[in-house]
């Protein structure tokens, strides 16, 4: 019987466990590195933006552990040290010498560690609604990491994702609860971000000082209405980043890439096939 989730496509042996991946198009890879919303998958996120960019480069965006249907192992420990090897032992299981990084949210914290400590791994970086440093948690994220599982709370969760309210609609409400509720989800969701979740910011964030040796050209986009990553976040990483570039939508909130998916991708294939 044929699998019909969208969400689950290949599968690759990552230091213990299965690490399930979108992997389409051909060219120089970029990978994308989805956020850590509840019901996240990296289908969710980039399922917009993954033929878009696949046109001219090879798109991979795997799940990370914890997250989506990637295997999850026993006793699992997630931080930013386990899911840094997951996307080293990921790219030399896909014999990737070197990739470009998209990065949301908690995938922008990633795309930045990693920039830090395998800089000859990452040729360039775009951050979108990033994490990656200190700053008092916003009450979206608090709320965002404390989501207990029902077709309400998502409803929430989403509306303070998106500023264009016309995309809330029941079915991505729905997709996004359903995922949530999934064997095993809210258990390791839950499991990430206990309170005091401030915790949890200061776990993503790179020393500052290490930010700004990072040599890689940078992409920054923000939304301007962005109610869980405050878009000072965006000022000060561009202030940080010697090679960075911003860009801020106006009339956009956390979900850069589905408010703005035109736009979003425009920005990152000029950026990248520079």
């Amino acid at each position: 019987m044929s699998n019909v989730k969208p969400e689950i496509v290949n599968q690759i042996k990552t230091g213990d466990f299965n690490t399930n991946y979108h992997d389409q198009g051909e060219g120089f890879p970029v990978m994308l590195l989805h956020g850590s919303g509840p019901g996240v998958t990296a289908w969710a996120n980039w399922r917009l933006v993954i033929p878009e960019l696949a046109k001219n480069r090879r798109v991979i965006a795997p799940d990370l552990v914890g997250f989506g249907y990637t295997e999850r192992p026993e006793n699992p420990e997630y931080n930013m040290t386990n899911w840094t090897k997951q996307v080293i032992d990921f790219m030399d299981a896909l014999k990737l010498e070197k990739v470009d990084l998209v990065g949301n949210s908690f995938g922008g914290g990633l795309a930045i560690k990693l920039a830090i400590e395998y800089p000859e791994r990452i040729r360039r970086i775009v951050l979108m609604g990033s994490m990656g440093i200190s700053f008092p948690i916003t009450q979206g994220l608090d709320d965002v990491w404390g989501y207990t599982p029902s077709f309400e709370n998502m409803k929430k969760m989403i509306n303070l994702f998106a500023y264009n309210k016309e995309i809330v609609t029941d079915n991505l409400i729905n997709m996004r609860y359903e995922a949530s509720i999934e064997p095993g989800f809210q258990e390791s969701f839950s499991a990430m971000f206990p309170a005091p979740r401030q915790n949890g910011v200061e776990s993503m964030a790179s020393d500052e000082e290490k930010i700004s040796k990072i040599t890689q050209p940078a992409l920054i986009v923000h939304g301007r209405e962005d109610q869980v990553i405050p878009l000072e976040n965006a000022f000060r990483l561009m202030n940080l980043i010697d090679n960075a570039q911003l860009h801020v939508f106006g009339h956009c909130g956390h979900w850069t890439q589905i408010e703005q998916t035109g736009r979003f991708c425009k920005l990152v294939e000029d950026f990248l096939a520079e």
